[in-house]
């Protein structure tokens, strides 16, 4: 019997994102550049992982150029039985035939994106990553005796950790994701001159007592909805910047922003475009938040500003890669 109140379930975390692209070859070079690997392709599906074991973090699917979806994990079968039960248009569970294989419940939401909430899809062994030691603050002395150079290539893309989605419906989509996904506000941002004029909201994982993530997801006011951005974490400040400078050395024209750090969120960020301009961000050391976190709404002046590093571009703010018809 489904489960009837609400949220219909609480996901655990981002899981993959799903795109279309009509060259498989060369989106695999964009990601290896990127910093992701190979975990799977067939002949119209390219699967990409990153150091983390998640078995892969990011699907192009062969096809003219779109955004297909995001997917969700999910804690259970029995909660993916509830999705199929109670969301608005929902799938049946269905058995994942893709490599990774697992679960999964497919919901479309209200801008058009395909939302898979999924549970059991396999694990692989996690990358070998040696980390540099720094003699920073407190731990002046971590480091004696032992020379730091950094190994030159790209960054090395641990685990994807949210998508910004935009969208001509804010509010509808706040009030979706909470009631199918079951995320939380941590912050919302509203125009300056007026604290009614929502203009975006973060919202992260709802997982009590527990730090996670400032945010999975992000909703900005946009007049077609879209994809803004997906977000992969790297392991520190010189991954992030190493792996800058390996991009640029290959392609400066898909440069889009960075380096800086955010305000809300806090992370250290720099952001590229694919072959096909969708935005995609390096970023390494987020705010971690839990229950006891004080939500807030932030003038846009505040809340979109840089701590450091250049403001956002037009390019970024305008962005919003179309939504592929499936």
């Amino acid at each position: 019997m489904a489960r009837m109140e609400l949220p219909l379930t609480r996901v655990q975390d981002i899981a993959w994102i799903r795109l279309k692209a009509p060259d498989l070859d060369l989106q695999e070079t964009f990601l290896t550049n990127f910093g992701m690997v190979r975990s799977a392709r067939t002949n119209n599906k390219l699967f990409m992982r990153g150091t983390d074991p998640a078995h892969h973090i990011h699907i192009t699917e062969l096809g003219e150029p779109g955004v297909v979806g995001i997917a969700f994990y999910v804690s259970s079968l029995a909660e993916l039985e509830v999705l199929a039960e109670s969301a608005e248009g929902a799938s049946g569970v269905e058995m994942i035939s893709e490599p990774g294989g697992g679960y999964r419940v497919c919901v479309g939401d209200p801008n058009g994106l395909t939302i898979e909430f999924v549970y059991g899809v396999a694990e692989l062994e996690p990358l070998p990553i040696a980390l540099n030691v720094l003699n920073t603050g407190p731990d002046k002395l971590a480091r004696t005796g032992e020379l730091l150079r950094v190994e030159h290539g790209p960054s090395r893309v641990k685990r994807i950790g949210h998508a910004v989605i935009s969208t001509p419906h804010l509010q509808q989509t706040i009030d979706w994701s909470h009631k199918h996904l079951g995320v939380i506000k941590s912050d919302d941002v509203h125009a300056d001159d007026n604290p009614k004029e929502l203009i975006g909201s973060f919202n992260r994982v709802d997982d009590g007592r527990e730090f996670v993530d400032h945010h999975v997801i992000l909703f900005m006011r946009h007049t077609s909805p879209g994809l803004n951005h997906v977000a992969f974490e790297v392991h520190d400040f010189d991954d992030l910047a190493i792996g800058h400078e390996y991009l640029k050395a290959r392609n400066e024209d898909l440069h889009v922003w960075g380096l800086g750090r955010h305000t809300l969120g806090s992370q250290i960020f720099d952001y590229w475009k694919d072959p096909w301009g969708r935005i995609h961000e390096h970023w390494t050391d987020s705010d971690m938040l839990n229950k006891d976190h004080v939500f807030q709404s932030h003038p846009r002046s505040v809340g979109f500003k840089s701590q450091w590093g250049s403001q956002s571009p037009q390019e970024f703010r305008e962005s919003s890669s179309p939504i592929a018809d499936v």
